[in-house]
């Protein structure tokens, strides 16, 4: 359980949530775990086997908390309002703010900060961790350009610009992703990133790894009543889910990157974990599929510093929180979209 701005958070399996008074109130195991005041609370949100009793969802309509259910594992499940509910008028703003070129790239400048900064620090991390086993200078190279690139971020002024940017520095951290791999198996060497298929046994992982990152994004966006279709770097196209893959982006390599290494160089997978199509498409195998996602949820249960909020959160709501400050930053809030910074 965790409040963290004026969203409570309960993903305790097996607890309730209940009215009493002006509270509501968090039990489990027969005694009561937390007691939150209702002034001031904006919404609740519950993971898996949480119950709410008819009259908290009654109270919470009324007071206008909105609550939230999500999947054990994040999946958005539906969400509970009063008949007043400021998402409409949220999302106008989003919407509006996705019209005006310069709005949008404000929003994504912010979140390619993010993005390329965090690049950064898994490859400096890499460095510093495994100094004796990699490749230094190829590290050290791309992190200094990816350093520049954040240098230039202030100064574009549009979309393509932007995205010129996080293209270059993309292009410099996967051009150094292979040194970041101590595994000494020849079948995990990874030479560029492919997609739509992935062609080799990291392109697979890492492609898998973002899907689950990417419904967690939208999952997110969702709760906080954002429409997930439509986001600012990445622009509106039938079937994509741009504001997911807008908030995903900074997350990347801190959940993506950094689980998928970490079972590659543990040696928790293996190249028989993989099977090749005709095609020339790389897939995980069941096991190693229900492997990676035992990883991923280990991963989100991670605690770490929130660099913004200055609190404890737990990395698997990274995207709740980041949703929920972007959301802040849409109604006016906050100056401007506070990007995840890892340390």
């Amino acid at each position: 359980m965790k409040k963290l701005l004026n969203t409570l958070f309960v993903t305790r399996q097996g607890a309730s949530v209940v009215k009493e008074g002006e509270n509501l109130v968090v039990r489990a195991d027969g005694e009561a775990l937390l007691h939150v005041p209702v002034h001031g609370l904006g919404g609740l949100v519950t993971f898996g086997q949480v119950w709410c009793s008819p009259q908290l969802l009654h109270f919470c309509a009324e007071r206008g908390v909105g609550v939230s259910f999500h999947s054990e594992n994040g999946r958005f499940l539906a969400r509970v309002s009063g008949p007043v509910c400021g998402n409409v008028l949220l999302r106008r703003q989003q919407y509006r703010w996705a019209d005006d070129a310069d709005q949008s790239a404000s929003v994504a400048r912010d979140m390619l900060t993010g993005k390329l900064a965090n690049a950064r620090q898994v490859l400096l991390r890499a460095r510093r961790d495994h100094g004796g086993k990699t490749d230094c200078a190829a590290l050290e190279q791309a992190a200094l350009r990816l350093a520049d690139c954040l240098t230039r971020l202030p100064l574009a002024g549009s979309l393509d610009k932007l995205r010129g940017i996080e293209g270059e520095g993309a292009n410099a951290y996967f051009a150094a992703f292979d040194a970041l791999i101590t595994n000494p198996d020849d079948a995990f060497r990874f030479t560029t990133r492919s997609r739509r298929p992935p062609r080799d046994l990291m392109n697979c992982l890492l492609s898998f790894l973002y899907t689950l990152l990417a419904h967690d994004a939208r999952s997110a966006l969702e709760g906080v009543g954002l429409d997930p279709a439509v986001g600012f770097l990445h622009r509106d196209r039938p079937g994509r889910q741009s504001l997911a893959l807008d908030l995903m982006e900074e997350l990347r390599p801190v959940l993506a990157d950094r689980v998928a290494l970490s079972l590659v160089n543990l040696g928790q997978l293996r190249g028989r974990d993989f099977r090749h199509e005709e095609s020339g498409a790389v897939l995980l195998t069941d096991d190693a599929r229900k492997q990676v996602l035992v990883a991923y949820q280990k991963r989100k249960q991670e605690e770490i510093l929130h660099p913004f909020l200055r609190e404890k959160v737990e990395m698997g709501l990274l995207c709740h929180v980041q949703a929920l400050l972007l959301a802040r930053h849409l109604r006016g809030d906050l100056d401007g979209y506070p990007a995840f910074l890892w340390r």
